[in-house]
């Protein structure tokens, strides 16, 4: 068992939810992808190993138990990816043209600059946050 299928046992265990067959296999999937993805294209790359509706049960049940994040994008796409407590902190580029959606992590200095300005704009309003997440919206290299 990868150390991964650990952490997510231990979690799903923690809120009394069994770790199936099917949400181990949607939990590789993403954690093999190289973005957040929508259930049709998680279907899509499952080839058929999780029904359809087993595989929204699996993430109504992993987003549920904060295994997965679940993030709205372009044109109404709902997409999912692994908890950053599993996958580590990153941010994401969208396409507005194709709603691709792919990781971007960024250099501790950067990440610095970007956790400074979340907290001078937050002060501002007189918020406190907990975190934050980054999404840069343009066109991918295949529909710039």
């Amino acid at each position: 068992m990868a150390p991964i299928d650990k952490q997510v046992e231990h979690r799903l265990a923690d809120h009394g939810v069994r770790y199936t067959r099917g949400r181990r296999v949607v939990v590789d999937a993403l954690a093999a992808a190289d973005g957040p993805r929508s259930a049709a294209e998680l279907s899509e790359d499952l080839d058929g190993r999780v029904p359809l509706s087993s595989l929204y049960r699996s993430l109504s049940v992993l987003e549920e138990t904060g295994v997965v994040t679940r993030h709205f994008g372009t044109r109404g796409m709902t997409r999912y990816e692994l908890g950053e407590w599993l996958s580590g902190h990153h941010h994401h580029f969208v396409c507005v043209d194709c709603g691709t959606v792919e990781d971007l992590e960024v250099t501790p200095d950067i990440e610095s600059e970007v956790e400074a300005l979340v907290r001078s704009i937050a002060a501002a309003r007189g918020f406190h946050p907990t975190g934050h997440a980054l999404e840069i919206e343009g066109r991918c290299e295949a529909c710039a």
